[in-house]
């Protein structure tokens, strides 16, 4: 893999000492929490809504229904819409510019998909990414990490990987133990990514506690494994062992490489990312829809009619209500927001959305000027964790930057608010000087001067950023039934998010919006219309 220690210096830099604070800009950018409240308020239209009719009718932008998007659009089906509630397609995957530079505004990588991804390695392989020679898969090194990939901060210096390593032999015994516990359900059961099929036994008894249960009952109690696991499920689900499933927790691992003790052999996850993160490929899904992609569109009313559906959306640049008309819809938002638009909503989305848990996450993306004065240890890496800290740490948007010369870069700093009673609240409620404030004090432990360099710091607020499963999310039947085709009044209505698995990743989103878009195919295809 090419190596490129980017932009924080190890280099002899020297501290600034008492230099005079400089003024620090910045504010909330992102989703908008005003915005999705219009769902509550339901603006009253001043006149009748224009009404529009196409084939086929999105509601929601995020990864899910860009790839039901692009499903219709590579059969040759033309009359569509997909209306997205902010400025911008990409959901959580939305990209963003702070100072000029580009950096993520949610996801910053796609792990190298696996042999049951096949509808996202498809999507790289059309994009140049992927490609198979000689029986096997390679990826353009260009969009693979680049190395080091990951430090932690602890103890007063940076060692390479996040496991902590600098422990005595009860925790290397713990670490061991854990590693053969994961391989041992791994071969009791596989753990897919994206989910398919039906539920084994085994993973429903550990659906059934929390991680931290499990662990407890396993005699996984040292603190540094603990720690170590808890930041994994923070960073993948937005709540940590003492919320999600031991299901959830084992899944992490076990649907990827499985978790490797120290000394012990292993094939390490590799990840592609992007100075935007997966806005990259946010942007490449969006960019051939033209027209037919409607931002600013806050969907307010789904309902069914006798031959499809009617979508009432208000339009917040023209300050006016549009009413759709569509043969065939994808609801591809949020099960909760779904559950409050559509005018009956299905029995299984009704039974759905109680059981399920949604994280807020805060994302900070801070614009400095040059490198950094770092600590002693391990060099600079593309993912930096601070041991202990509330956040998730920070990716360097300069990692996968070619230009050898240090230069200006963005930290993505990650704060995932799961755990915390009343989070949602309190994330919305906080001024923007007070996460600019927190970032910067849990970051300046270690990079003493990153105030001193500091030019800019944009927060974005998800207050329902990810479904976060807890236990009894994946035995949820009625999450099952939303996966299935809908019959009776919603007929011509088909589910795609993330949420329909549970918990929000990538390959979940793509692989359902992948889904719904051939089921419309194929309803296209009985009624005659034409897709080919």
């Amino acid at each position: 893999m090419i190596t490129r220690r980017a932009l924080l210096g190890t280099s002899a830099l020297p501290l600034l000492g008492c230099a005079p604070e400089r003024k620090i800009t910045g504010g909330f950018n992102g989703a908008s929490p005003d915005r999705g409240h219009l769902l509550r308020q339901k603006p009253a239209a001043t006149q009748d809504p224009e009404v529009r009719r196409c084939d086929v009718l999105i509601a929601g932008g995020g990864i899910a229904g860009l790839s039901a998007a692009r499903v219709l659009r590579r059969a040759g089906v033309e009359d569509f819409a997909l209306l997205e509630l902010e400025d911008a397609a990409g959901g959580n995957s939305r990209a963003g510019r702070t100072g000029g530079l580009p950096c993520p505004l949610g996801a910053h990588y796609l792990p190298v998909p696996g042999e049951g991804a096949e509808e996202v390695r498809d999507l790289l392989e059309e994009l140049g990414i992927a490609r198979r020679a000689a029986g096997r898969w390679t990826y353009d090194e260009r969009h693979l990490c680049h190395s080091p990939q990951d430090r932690l901060f602890i103890n007063g210096q940076w060692q390479e990987g996040l496991l902590p390593m600098q422990v005595g032999a009860s925790t290397l015994a713990q670490y061991t133990l854990f590693s053969r516990r994961v391989a041992q359900e791994t071969k009791s059961a596989r753990f897919p990514l994206p989910l398919r099929g039906g539920f084994a036994p085994s993973h429903r008894a550990l659906d059934a506690v929390t991680f931290a249960a499990w662990l407890d009952r396993e005699g996984l109690t040292d603190p540094h494994l603990r720690w170590y696991l808890d930041y994994c499920c923070r960073d993948d689900y937005g709540a940590g062992i003492a919320v999600v499933s031991a299901w959830a927790g084992v899944h992490y691992f076990a649907s990827r490489h499985g978790f490797q003790a120290p000394g012990e052999e292993g094939e390490r996850d590799a990840v592609l990312t992007w100075p935007e993160g997966n806005g990259w490929l946010a942007n490449r899904l969006l960019q051939p829809l033209g027209e037919r992609l409607h931002t600013g569109r806050v969907v307010l009313r789904i309902t069914p009619l006798r031959q499809g559906v009617e979508v009432d959306a208000w339009d917040v640049a023209g300050n006016r209500m549009e009413r759709w008309q569509a043969a065939q819809c994808i609801v591809a938002l949020p099960l909760f927001v779904a559950e409050r638009v559509m005018s009956t909503p299905p029995r299984a989305l009704s039974e759905a959305v109680p059981q399920l848990r949604y994280s807020p996450w805060a994302v900070a993306n801070v614009h400095i000027e040059s490198p950094l004065q770092d600590r002693d240890g391990a060099p600079p890496a593309w993912d930096n964790v601070v041991y202990g800290g509330r956040g998730l740490g920070y990716v360097n948007a300069g990692h996968q930057n070619l230009n050898p010369l240090p230069e200006a870069t963005v930290l993505t700093w990650y704060c995932a608010l799961g755990d915390e009673p009343g989070g949602r609240a309190r994330l919305l409620a906080r001024p923007w000087e007070s996460w600019r404030d927190e970032v910067l004090d849990a970051l300046s432990v270690p990079h003493p001067d990153l105030r001193a360099r500091t030019l800019r710091v944009d927060v974005a607020r998800y207050g329902h950023a990810m479904a976060t499963p807890t236990p009894g999310t994946r035995a949820n039947e009625a999450l099952a039934a939303l996966r299935r085709p809908q019959t009776g009044l919603w007929r011509s209505t088909h589910f795609a998010h993330s949420d329909l698995s549970g918990y929000s990743v990538f390959e979940e989103a793509f692989t359902h919006g992948y889904r719904a878009g051939h089921a419309v195919l194929g309803a296209l295809r009985v009624a005659g219309k034409r897709a080919s």
